[in-house]
């Protein structure tokens, strides 16, 4: 007794549905993968080339009442803005956050600025510095 074989003879019918299938999969990758890394393109242009004022913390020292954050700070001449800075406590909660204005002509400005706090802050970090 013989099989017969259900495989179609090749060339003679067209492409099967499963090569189209993988043809589409493929261009439609291509154009999601093409619109991803021109997204993180525009995102990264944007965070390097349009931030105009970034600040570090060099150091800092607690009080039971306040927190003195030595903070440097570079921007382009001219440009005004300010630096938001946050200290918390030893159980991770907030005590203190206050916004620092920098609107001098200086493009480096090192500056040691005290941030009030509700009780003992043990830590101070620079949240983020925004132009006007």
């Amino acid at each position: 007794m013989s099989t017969s074989s259900t495989r179609l003879p090749e060339g003679r019918y067209g492409r099967s549905s499963d090569q189209r299938a993988d043809r589409t999969l493929k261009v439609v990758g291509a154009v999601l993968s093409v619109l991803l890394l021109g997204l993180i393109g525009w995102f990264g242009y944007h965070y390097v080339a349009q931030n105009e004022i970034s600040a570090e913390v060099i150091g800092f020292d607690t009080s039971e009442d306040f927190v003195k954050v030595h903070l440097e700070v570079h921007k382009d001449a001219g440009t005004a803005g300010y630096c938001t800075v946050r200290s918390q406590a030893e159980d991770g909660a907030e005590v203190g956050r206050a916004d620092f204005r920098f609107d001098e002509d200086a493009t480096r400005i090192d500056e040691v600025v005290t941030l009030r706090t509700t009780s003992r802050g043990t830590s101070a970090e620079l949240v983020g510095c925004h132009t006007d």
